[in-house]
């Protein structure tokens, strides 16, 4: 893929602030620009970027029928009734159950859990779920992740005597189901200060307004942070804010003592004895924990991020392992066949999204291989697949086109949709797939701007090699947790040559290993280049060419770094 590069610049007052920040807190100026055009351009506010605190959560009673789900919650208890905490199967709501439920199991026993089959039940709130609900005794249903579109399944709740708390993050429609509370920082009417937190983190809210309500220790709570952690890094929500806290603070949970489940899913990938991230998180935990929801049921996840004996943890975590397999053989196969449909479109070079439909498809990795075509042909896109008589898919967007709204303006051809900007489900009449598929390319084309269609690389700075040294990178490191809204700096260097011992490695030899020297300051640089084999024969030339990159610490190497080259590009 050909990249455009996109260097940042600040304005005059921008750089008068980074100046200001300089001077004030003795920064480095990168690491002041940094801040400053993340929004961050007061002493205070970088002292807060840089050291979250848990102090720093806004009032969980800010949000909007607080009060009133926590009053129910109590009530419940009170008169012991029997309550049922139902989620979605994907990270988020798995994530978002086994918190909720581990948090309300150590003062309360009548409490069970539910997660929805994705191929029989499909997603949201189900009647099957009610009914499960109905004939064990419930009167109290906690939807987490989802809920915010089931007027009917709730409508139909409440004719059996059964009260709804939904905890969502999803764009609510005008009508909103007639639930008990509607915890949502979404809501048109919502006076929350934080609107993006994940499904995991709404519930996380309820669960601190009900400790504070009942005087229970927050400590209690703080110990489950590695959920949210988790789902945040996997639903891809912008890590500043409130998010950025719980994220920053749920990996130190991580990191130290995490639950039992997630303990066991971390020794199944062999990633114990270093640092984790949350690239470690989106890679190789989430995938994982998906994978359950996706191949055979997301109840399996919930039983493990919630079981406390280790040696059964980790016999459910080498399952799910299993299962992850699977989910890969599919992906491949699935992307394969979706780029041979999109290569066959006669119209290709005009249209500005992309919708395929294949009713053999697998249900469960329909999104991944969505997010798949949108990384390799740079449009929004739409995968489609048959599930009980109906066409049912996924949509994934590019960077600042919200794919919601395109979906929501087939709202007339659809039998259920919901998400949010990036990403969004969908469900209709096998008979409209093809009417969809044009309205939504309408859509698109018309709003879709030339620069977002474009895979372009934001860098943050240029730097020389004599910048980059270790106390750089640790300054840098500061900004972690890196996700949407914080993505990880991107730097580029000008005019570099091959010191004389780059080379392609790896299994299939399609990676470079590069020893770098920049004109200017014959400064030396390691750095390591992903999947760019091909540039391999320009660059042994010894002729010039620019570079982007992270900076990151050698791992063979402790205390000192190089370079994770982003793209290469040669000289003119």
């Amino acid at each position: 893929m050909q990249y455009k590069w996109q260097l940042k610049e600040l304005d005059a007052a921008g750089r008068a602030r980074a100046d200001a920040l300089v001077r004030s807190e003795g920064l480095h100026p990168v690491v002041a620009s940094l801040l400053v055009s993340r929004g961050i351009d007061t002493p205070l506010a970088a002292r807060r970027f840089f050291r979250p605190r848990l102090d720093d959560l806004h009032d969980p009673f800010l949000m909007n029928d607080m009060d009133v789900a926590v009053s129910r919650l109590n009530d419940a208890m009170q008169r012991g009734e029997r309550i049922l905490v139902y989620g979605d199967y994907d990270v988020d709501g798995c994530t978002a159950v086994a918190l909720v439920y581990r948090f309300l199991s150590e003062y309360y026993s009548n409490i069970d859990t539910y997660i929805p089959d994705r191929n029989e039940e499909g997603y949201g709130i189900s009647t099957k779920g009610v009914d499960y609900a109905y004939d064990t005794g419930v009167s109290l249903i906690i939807v987490l992740d989802c809920g915010i579109k089931a007027v009917d399944e709730i409508a139909y709740a409440r004719e059996l005597g059964i009260d709804f708390i939904i905890c969502d993050h999803h764009e609510p429609d005008k009508m909103m189901p007639s639930a008990v509370a509607i915890l949502n920082p979404k809501r048109h009417d919502s006076r929350y200060p934080y609107n993006h937190l994940s499904g995991c983190g709404v519930g996380f809210k309820l669960m601190q307004a009900f400790a504070q309500n009942n005087g229970i220790e927050q400590n209690r709570l703080w110990e489950l942070l590695d959920l949210c952690a988790v789902s945040i890094a996997t639903d891809i929500v912008p890590i500043m804010g409130e998010n950025r806290i719980l994220a920053w603070h749920g990996l130190r949970v991580l990191n130290a003592h995490p639950s039992t489940g997630l303990q066991a899913i971390i020794d199944v990938c062999s990633l114990g004895g270093r640092e984790l991230t949350l690239s470690d998180i989106i890679f190789k935990i989430g995938p994982r924990i998906n994978a359950a929801g996706r191949i055979r049921g997301g109840r399996e996840a919930v039983n493990l991020l919630v079981e406390k004996e280790y040696s059964k943890a980790l016999e459910m975590a080498s399952k799910i392992n299993l299962y992850n397999e699977m989910r890969k053989d599919l992906d491949k196969q699935m992307t394969e066949e979706a780029v041979e449909l999109v290569g066959k479109m006669p119209d290709l070079a005009e249209r500005r999204s992309i919708v395929v439909y294949n009713p053999s498809w697998h249900k469960g990795v329909i999104g991944i291989v969505a997010s798949r075509l949108t990384e390799q042909f740079y449009r929004p896109s739409v995968v489609l697949t048959e599930s009980e008589g109906m066409a049912t898919g996924s949509a994934r967007s590019v960077g600042g086109f919200d794919v919601y709204k395109a979906v929501q303006c087939c709202a007339d051809l659809l039998e259920n949709f919901g998400g949010h900007t990036y990403a969004a489900g969908l469900s209709l009449r096998t008979e409209h797939v093809a009417e969809f598929s044009r309205r939504f390319e309408e859509y698109v084309n018309r709003h879709i701007s030339d620069e977002q269609t474009e895979a372009i690389i934001s860098i943050d700075s240029a730097l020389d090699f004599s910048d980059v040294n270790f106390d750089f990178y640790r300054a840098i490191g500061k900004f972690a947790p890196f996700g949407p809204d914080n993505e990880q700096p991107v730097f580029c260097t000008q005019r570099v040559y091959d010191y004389g011992t780059s080379k392609v490695v790896g299994r299939g030899q399609e990676h470079i290993k590069l020893e770098l020297v920049d004109g200017k300051s014959n400064t030396i640089m390691n750095g390591i280049a992903f999947g760019q084999s091909s540039q391999a024969r320009y660059i042994k030339t010894r002729r010039a060419f620019d570079i982007c990159y992270n900076i990151t610490e050698n791992s063979h190497k402790r205390g000192e770094v190089q370079l994770q080259i982003v793209d290469i590009r040669p000289c003119e």
